[in-house]
């Protein structure tokens, strides 16, 4: 089953940071928070891309990217039992896709990258500066797919009060694309639960093409032939079967949050 979710501009979309308005759009339900520490410092070298011995995989290194894996065109992503697959669109561009999974989900975007360059750094103190502008605090710690950002970020309740949303950035530099991950729910605030969500992340596929692309621009999803649309916000009474054990069940909760008195 997939979730269409339209994003209020392409530009939106398309930049690496986050804002509060948009980690906000869905949240339904509140729940605590765990103390960060202060930003991360800016100023960050540019390396070449480490190895990748667990993954994310470009589609170079996968025999058959498609086993066990739907096939979004830039994106393979790995198939569980009882996730559901949201994509999101930037105009008539599908530029990432969301992996729900019980209480947690993980948001999947590739971008295009320098050949020789690494930029996981660069953005990951962009993303840290951009959260604390807005209030927020940042954490950079070692996590098991190697360095990323524990956030705090305020966001407005759908009562209209203020809150705070945990969650998790997290991304790899592969061969001229980068893949962003960026964990949520119970995931972000309970990150020993999210191994599930970290073994999504880590056995994606992504597939870069051939043609020249500019560093950062997104590379473009596509549905898989046999995907049913569901529009954003709309139930349904039954989930419909797929190629997954458990099928694609909705989830009725959304992103943590909490209410900041």
């Amino acid at each position: 089953m997939f979730g269409r979710r339209r994003k209020r501009s392409k530009e939106d979309v398309e930049s690496l940071d986050v804002t509060s308005d948009e980690l906000a759009e869905d949240a339904e339900d509140a729940d605590g928070a765990e103390d960060t520490a202060a930003p991360v410092e800016s100023g960050r070298v540019s390396l070449p891309p480490a190895p990748r011995p667990e993954g994310p995989w470009d589609v170079s290194e996968v025999r058959e990217p498609g086993e066990g894996r739907v096939d979004l065109g830039g994106l393979f992503v790995p198939g569980v039992e009882g996730m559901e697959l949201r994509v999101e669109v930037a105009g008539d561009a599908i530029v990432a896709a969301t992996v729900v999974l019980r209480d947690s989900a993980v948001q999947l975007q590739a971008f295009a990258a320098p050949k020789k360059e690494g930029i996981w750094g660069e953005v990951r103190d962009e993303i840290a500066t951009g959260i604390t502008q807005q209030g927020g605090v940042v954490d950079e710690v070692e996590g098991p797919l190697g360095w990323e950002l524990r956030a705090q970020v305020p966001v407005q309740l759908p009562d209209g009060k203020n809150g705070v949303q945990v969650v998790r950035f997290v991304g790899v530099d592969g061969p001229r694309w980068f893949l962003r991950g960026v964990i949520s729910g119970q995931g972000a605030v309970q990150p020993e639960t999210g191994s599930l969500l970290e073994a999504i992340f880590r056995d994606t596929v992504v597939v870069r093409g051939e043609g020249p692309m500019a560093p950062r621009d997104p590379i473009v999803l596509k549905l898989p032939n046999d995907a049913q649309m569901v529009p954003d916000g709309v139930q349904q009474d039954e989930a419909q079967g797929s190629r997954f054990a458990g099928g694609a069940d909705r989830l009725q909760r959304g992103p943590e949050i909490s209410e900041v008195r």
